[in-house]
């Protein structure tokens, strides 16, 4: 049987590697009016997975001339997100998709063979279900110390500190530790706070947490649990949203619904309001629809799966719903098709040229599903007025080699205490730490030491 299926499978991916191809721009379908073609049908995706190769020795991603790119840490477990704490330390998500439970139905040779695809990506490992805390104890950019901060999780994702209560998003709910400056481990599972939507299918599982900047409710993205509903809206309930979570009444609510699959969520620095990048549906072409970054509204619907950039109705969708499609709002700003956009950090800090500050970095993790293949870096996207400007900006690049092989993959990204953007790439199991270079005869402005040395567990190769 599994070898009919591995035939089956190679003539998929013949059939795909066929399909049409989609604009060699690499910033199409960006901006707040992308192009938005026709879409195409086709019985077979597109496909388009390069092979994974890794960082050769000393080798790094390509950053705007007056940067500088270090490994802050390597030898991680599919590092996938970031929280840069208020004393220094940086607690990084090792975790990966956690194992499918038995639905008691096959997921048909599509689902087998994009988890072939995905493998090859990758992206399909097992989770490390740990959260390790890396330690710049002398202010030279690399981290000098990890230790597991906490473990037995699961697939954790998102982390959001308020006070002295961290918070962890699992693959099925919000959970919270105490937390003290300095502090190199907690100890359990952690406390549950909410459930989120989980298993048994799970499609998309990352759950991202943000607190508001009050500290007084904290937020949470589920992605959908399909392409566009093909296994029922019942298993969407509560699903391709943004849940509200009041720390007070312990009350929580959808706040926003038809996201597809929001990751990044962050506060823009001016008006605070909440932004969220989002992962568009696939398979009506290579460059239809942009992923996207948009504003977010309390009550907003965003069109998902009936429709796409606002009112756009996806046929393909049964039964329709025009009354939704009727209060579907459009997104801000397009960030190109299948970029696979998932990292977001506004830069509040000062340690960049201006025209950086205020302005988002984006981690795009990638695509699988596109020819020519798109994303693979980290983008900068500058605001004005608390506002998405053009043109966008390739901040990061180089996680594809001269040959299109896979280097590395950026997911999350966040700013550490000395205003340097950290980046978690989950392909090369590394956090790189791109930040100013230093001016001829100038000491860097990056090297200040946050915490005085402390004893602490030796790094390793790996954890």
């Amino acid at each position: 049987m599994k070898s009919r299926w591995l035939a089956a499978g190679a003539a998929l991916f013949l059939l795909a590697s066929c399909s049409s191809a989609g604009s060699d721009d690499p910033f199409v379908g960006f901006g707040p009016n992308p192009d938005l073609p026709p879409p195409q049908k086709s019985l077979i995706p597109t496909i388009g997975v390069p092979e994974v190769v890794g960082w050769p020795a000393g080798a790094a991603p390509k950053a705007p001339p007056g940067f500088t790119v270090t490994r802050f840490a390597e030898g991680l477990d599919h590092p996938r997100w970031l929280l840069a704490l208020p004393n220094g330390d940086v607690l990084v998500a090792e975790s990966a998709a956690p194992p499918k439970a038995e639905t008691g139905k096959s997921g048909g040779l599509r689902e087998f063979f994009a988890k072939m695809l995905m493998k090859r990506a990758g992206a399909v490992v097992r989770s490390a279900d740990r959260i390790t805390l890396l330690r710049d104890v002398d202010g030279d950019g690399v981290a000098e110390t990890r230790t597991a901060f906490a473990t037995g999780l699961k697939s954790p994702f998102g982390m959001t500190l308020v006070g002295e209560t961290l918070y962890v998003a699992n693959a099925d709910g919000v959970v919270s530790f105490p937390y003290q400056p300095g502090a190199t481990q907690v100890a359990g599972p952690g406390a549950p706070v909410f459930d989120l939507p989980g298993g048994p299918i799970n499609h998309h599982w990352t759950k991202n947490v943000v607190a508001s900047p009050d500290g007084t409710k904290l937020y949470a993205t589920v992605g959908s649990n399909s392409n566009i509903g093909e296994n029922g809206m019942a298993a969407e309930e509560g699903r391709a949203a943004i849940w509200e979570y009041d720390l007070a009444t312990r009350a929580k609510r959808l706040y926003a619904t038809g996201i597809r699959n929001p990751n990044g969520l962050d506060f823009e620095p001016t008006t605070g309001t909440m932004w969220t990048v989002a992962n568009e549906r696939d398979e009506i072409g290579s460059d239809l629809p942009p992923d996207y970054l948009t504003s977010v509204r309390d009550g907003g619907f965003y069109g998902w799966p009936y429709s796409y950039w606002g009112k756009i109705v996806d046929q393909r969708v049964k039964p329709q719903r025009p009354d939704l499609v009727a209060k579907a709002l459009a997104p801000d700003y397009g960030l190109g098709p299948h970029t696979a956009s998932l990292g977001l950090t506004f830069y509040r800090a000062t340690a960049f040229p201006e025209k950086y500050q205020a302005g988002a970095f984006i981690g795009q993790h990638g695509s699988w599903n596109r020819k020519p293949l798109n994303g693979y870096r980290v983008v900068f996207v500058p605001f004005s007025g608390g506002r998405p400007q053009m043109p966008a900006e390739a901040f990061l690049t180089g996680f594809l080699n001269a040959e299109n092989k896979i280097q590395g993959r950026p997911v999350g990204v966040a700013v550490d205490g000395r205003g340097a953007l950290l980046v978690a790439d989950d392909v090369g199991d590394i956090i790189w730490r791109v930040a100013p270079a230093p001016q001829a005869g100038q000491a860097r402005p990056d090297r200040q030491p946050i915490l005085k040395k402390q004893s602490l567990l030796p790094s390793r190769s790996r954890t």
